[in-house]
């Protein structure tokens, strides 16, 4: 997501990741990969299971997935992934591009 961050911005969008690794361990993984983006620490697993996205395999972490949520919280979209294969970024842009 980070090659992509500057044209899902350029949308009006806003790229958050959500772990459930704990706040030390997320902001380790924003200075390993340079990342420019916030990821947010869900180590108590609330918003992970808000969006019913737990792994079903390992209930300490969630699935890849990816949502397009409008400022007033409607989501208009979802990808559910496997954590080798992910949706592409195009398809998100796709997505962000209807709601202009």
């Amino acid at each position: 997501m980070q090659d992509n961050y500057d044209a899902i911005t350029a949308t009006g969008a806003e790229l958050i990741a959500i772990s459930s690794d704990n706040i030390n361990s997320a902001k380790s993984t924003v200075q390993k990969e340079g990342l420019t983006y916030p990821i947010l620490s869900d180590s108590a697993l609330d918003t992970i299971k808000a969006y019913n996205v737990i792994d079903l395999g390992n209930t300490r972490i969630a699935r890849a997935s990816s949502f397009v949520i409008k400022k007033h919280g409607t989501i208009t979209w979802v990808s559910i992934d496997e954590w080798n294969e992910r949706v592409p970024t195009s398809e998100i842009l796709a997505e962000l591009s209807k709601l202009r």
